[in-house]
């Protein structure tokens, strides 16, 4: 099954050993120039999502359920204690107090702002003739809507994309129709109306109904592209295998290719992230971190100090994070 953590970080492993060893603090390197190592969490354990509420409280997930949380902005980190030894594939607050994180075929919230998670709902294979189910994205359009994607397989072969709804806070969801049968990996939503999906066959599909109809747009590739940004209703990115890169300035009707050439291979990109219109970073497999300041039009390559994968990325006002293989945290300072 190329599911994203087939693709991403392998086999999920059993649970966390001492989840108290995942207590950190930041060490006096972090304030050097460029990408420097933050913080390392467990050893042999991928950190695959990385999520800041604001400037200060932060969460990173990763393989074995491990979730630890700075309420610093990055210099301290503890551990939190999850109810599941599936990988945490994302994160993800609608306001201040409500948050969800998706683990393996599960949701879990919290309503203290973090303090305490819990599980609210799983999906079992009985929910899909005996398939099963795997969550990868969630979005929040508003208080009550929230979006959730994923896959559905039977052995090694995904069978179906996966799209749930809620409109009622996360208390039930719905199972919701799409156009493709492919693994669908990461959404994104600019305002309550307008929303991407993109996924397996360089699938992008897009929603101009919130939510109520999704149609597929050209995108000219077949790579598999695992994440999509978009900094308002026109501009997005969304990024891949084979070092596909692609960019919109028309809210999707049309999707261009972008030279990568500063990568001098075809590395898999696999989280991009913009501060603003112009400035924006990709990471990726092998320690890769790309840079522009142009709108994505043209990209340079920064040194990582790394060669581990980096799964996720995210950017904030005056830091951004890279989370990725073998407990690897990098921050850089704008």
């Amino acid at each position: 099954m190329r599911t994203k953590k087939t693709c991403l970080s392998g086999a999920f492993a059993g649970a966390l050993a001492c989840a108290c060893a995942l207590a950190f603090i930041m060490p006096a390197a972090a304030r050097e120039e460029g990408w420097v190592a933050a913080r390392r969490g467990a050893a042999g354990k991928d950190l695959n999502t990385v999520y800041f509420a604001d400037a200060k409280r932060g969460w990173i997930g990763g393989d074995g359920g491990q979730v630890v949380r700075t309420e610093d902005g990055g210099r301290s980190w503890v551990s939190q204690i999850v109810s599941t030894n599936s990988g945490v594939n994302d994160i993800y607050f609608r306001d201040r107090e409500n948050g969800y994180l998706l683990a393996g075929n599960a949701i879990h919230t919290t309503t203290d702002g973090g303090e305490a998670w819990r599980e609210s709902r799983a999906f079992a294979p009985a929910d899909f003739g005996g398939a099963t189910p795997e969550l990868y994205s969630v979005r929040f359009t508003g208080k009550k809507r929230g979006w959730v994607v994923g896959s559905v397989s039977r052995g090694d072969d995904v069978v179906d994309s996966l799209l749930l709804r809620t409109d009622d806070g996360g208390e039930t969801w719905q199972r919701r129709s799409l156009p493709v049968r492919v693994e669908l990996i990461h959404l994104d939503f600019e305002g309550d109306k307008r929303g991407w999906i993109v996924g397996d066959r360089g699938t992008i599909l897009h929603t101009e109904d919130g939510g109520e109809t999704w149609a597929a747009q050209k995108t000219r590739t077949s790579a598999t592209l695992y994440h999509v940004e978009f900094a308002n209703k026109e501009d997005g990115w969304a990024v891949g295998e084979r070092a596909t890169v692609l960019r919109t300035n028309d809210g999707g009707a049309t999707w261009v290719a972008v030279e990568t050439a500063a990568l001098g291979g075809r590395a898999t990109l696999l989280s991009v992230a913009f501060a603003g219109r112009d400035e924006g970073w990709i990471v990726g497999r092998g320690g890769t971190i790309l840079r522009s300041s142009d709108g994505g039009r043209t990209w340079v390559r920064q040194e990582s100090r790394t060669k581990q994968n980096l799964y996720a990325l995210v950017v904030g006002k005056g830091r951004a994070w890279a989370v990725g293989g073998d407990g690897t945290v990098l921050e850089y300072e704008r």
